[in-house]
């Protein structure tokens, strides 16, 4: 398999702190050839944008997360904007609510959510939304701000998914599909038009059926991708080939690098 977008990672986590460089200098050689790395918080969005000027085919997204939203100061939107002004940060991300666990206040969040998303208005760029257990507010601010973006490890229902297309938003989908109990998102997976899909790992974590519990990287991608062509009725090069296609849409990226790693 060859020309896989994964387009929401985790490289900077501590899961891959004895083997990082070694795997990402050995991705592009299974078919990867873009990875999204979403940051957290300042100094993972700081480390992440690291990785992408190391290896030309990783790209970095930048934000608060939901989870660290009351770790944050008045500072945070100043190293955003010292971050959106390199040329290897694509989106803002990895943002919004999470209802499950409450880490931060709902209220914080909110307010969190919402500036990053004025934001990614003022310098044009498209936004990663993380979103568990909080569809209704995160659809009402959604609609407040109208991003361009993605729901990424979309949760909902097709009922949400299509509210979310209506303003124009990307669904993303990455190892749940292939889990047993994965009824909800094989009905987003069956629903979702081509042109408004992409795939993602989110590594180190969601690792797809049938190697739950081992640490996931963007390698895994193509056994999710496998399932959204049976789920979809076509070939599993067409769904690679049209999610790498609006990965690049989406994330206004024009060319893949053939450079080795720096």
């Amino acid at each position: 398999m060859k020309n896989i977008f994964d387009t929401h990672t985790h490289y900077t986590d501590n899961a891959f702190d004895e083997d990082r460089h070694e795997l990402l200098a050995s991705l592009p050689e299974t078919g990867i050839c873009g990875v999204i790395n979403c940051g957290t918080d300042i100094r993972d969005s700081e480390t992440s944008l690291a990785l992408a000027h190391k290896y030309p085919y990783i790209y970095a997204a930048v934000g608060i997360h939901p989870h660290e939203a009351a770790k944050s100061n008045s500072s945070f939107l100043s190293f955003m904007r010292c971050f959106i002004e390199d040329e290897k940060v694509v989106a803002l991300g990895e943002i919004g609510l999470d209802y499950h666990y409450d880490f931060s206040p709902r209220d914080v969040q909110k307010q969190i959510f919402r500036q990053q998303l004025e934001l990614a208005k003022e310098y044009d760029l498209p936004v990663i939304i993380h979103d568990r257990e909080a569809h209704s507010d995160t659809l009402a601010i959604l609609n407040e701000f109208k991003p361009k973006g993605v729901l990424h490890c979309f949760s909902g229902s097709v009922e949400f998914a299509r509210d979310a297309l209506s303003l124009g938003l990307y669904i993303g989908l990455g190892g749940a599909v292939t889990f047993k109990n994965a009824k909800r998102p094989l009905e987003v997976a069956s629903f979702v038009p081509s042109d408004m899909l992409l795939l993602e790992t989110d590594c180190p974590y969601m690792t797809p059926h049938p190697h739950r519990g081992k640490r996931c990287d963007s390698s895994f991608i193509t056994i999710t991708a496998q399932k959204l062509a049976e789920v979809r009725g076509t070939d599993v090069r067409q769904i690679l080939n049209q999610t790498a296609d609006n990965a690049r849409k989406l994330f206004n990226i024009k060319e893949q690098s053939n450079e080795k790693p720096k």
